[in-house]
């Protein structure tokens, strides 16, 4: 098979890693085309990776009849807009997260790409890094036993404390559930399947949010969202999960994500709250009811450490600047090659943005909501076949 040609919308701070990590599989795909808002800071961009045509909308990229797959790094804002058209266009689709910026245009996405035949596939990947495919290769070797339910975490005091323009993260389509949710909601269904319903709580702690970054420090922005999200999952296997995704919180010692079975727990314990599976690799805990705390009467003076997890697998990038972000898309380049589904695909992004609507529906509406959408559990990665398979 010749290399695909990749057309790509958006060339934020983001782009140049997405940029780099393809390049390296030019065996499979090449980067023809790249479009920003304006034309020289596309051709900038163009210059500085030596991509061919530079243009100044994305719909140039789009209408080029060279582009095989458009990979839209826009803002979540006009993902409807750019996936709808490259679909209609005839293109096959990797989108940042999420899919859709709402859950009707991304019901229309998925539409539109079966109805013409076309591939779809989503950020995040992270999933697909060392750290949470160890993870999963544990729950499928049985080394937890039959999974229980798991916790996920991530509480921070908002964006205002170091981005530069963080009013978009306080507006409607963001706030911490659908900003940083998608991460820890992706990894949760990567290890434990489809959701069967949700229900949540949130609340907004703040009318407004003082900036306290650079160069907007001391102003206030209004806040449109809830900022402190409780939710809960029920999944289709009878596991269930609690999650807490907020801006409003100083500091927290609770872990990102422990997944909990019937014989021991995994653990990501990292402390940065930006991390967790944010990140492809880092390390991963476990206990088993060998290593149980409170077995026996006295209690032992000393208990047994939480066992670090080896792993040999790639993709273990501990770096939010230098990461392996867009081997979703390099798998997606070869599920088109090989005649499969891609693990970071469009089913799977659907459902967590239904999972994460509804959750915010709840907490309006004091109610569960079922979920209607499903998808195939991604294959773990063959660490010898890697996306090859």
């Amino acid at each position: 098979m010749n290399p695909l040609k990749v057309g790509i919308i958006g060339i934020g701070d983001i782009s140049d890693v997405y940029i780099n990590n393809l390049k390296r599989y030019s065996d499979v795909l090449e980067i023809v085309a790249c479009a920003s808002r304006g034309l020289e800071k596309a051709k900038q961009k163009a210059e500085q990776h030596s991509i061919p045509r530079p243009y100044a909308s994305g719909m140039d990229v789009i209408n080029d009849p060279d582009v095989d797959i458009v990979l839209n790094l826009t803002i979540p804002a006009v993902h409807n807009e750019f996936n709808i058209a490259a679909l209609k266009a005839g293109k096959h689709l990797y989108s940042e997260k999420p899919l859709g910026s709402d859950l009707e245009g991304a019901k229309i996405i998925m539409q539109l790409a079966a109805e013409k035949g076309l591939m779809v596939g989503c950020a995040p990947d992270t999933f697909m890094g060392a750290r949470l495919q160890t993870c999963r290769e544990l729950i499928d070797n049985d080394v937890i036993g039959d999974l229980i339910g798991a916790s996920a975490f991530c509480m921070y005091h908002g964006t205002e404390t170091f981005h530069p323009n963080p009013d978009f993260t306080y507006k409607p389509g963001a706030g911490p559930l659908l900003d940083i949710g998608p991460y820890y909601v992706t990894a949760l269904l990567a290890l434990m399947g489809p959701v069967k319903s949700c229900s949540a709580m949130g609340k907004r702690s703040y009318e407004k949010r003082e900036i306290l970054s650079q160069p907007r420090k001391g102003e206030y922005i209004d806040v449109e969202v809830d900022t402190h999200i409780l939710g809960n999952l029920e999944f289709q296997n009878g596991a269930m999960a609690t999650m807490n995704m907020s801006f409003d919180i100083w500091d927290s010692e609770l872990p990102r994500i422990e997944i909990y079975g019937t014989k021991g727990t995994l653990c990501i314990k990292d402390i940065d709250p930006l991390d967790g599976p944010n990140l492809f690799g880092g390390d991963l805990l476990l206990k088993t009811k060998e290593d149980y705390r409170w077995y026996g009467f006295p209690r032992a003076s000393e208990h047994k450490a939480w066992v670090k997890v080896p792993s040999d697998r790639p993709f273990d990038s501990v770096s939010h600047a230098v990461n392996s972000r867009g081997i979703g898309m390099v798998d997606m380049v070869y599920a088109l090659k090989n005649g499969r589904k891609p693990r970071a695909s469009g089913e799977m992004a659907y459902h967590s943005l239904e999972v994460m609507t509804k959750m915010l529906l709840s907490a309006q509406e004091k109610r569960f909501y079922d979920i209607d959408s499903t998808f195939e559990l991604p294959k773990i990665l063959d660490i010898q076949k890697g996306f090859n398979d």
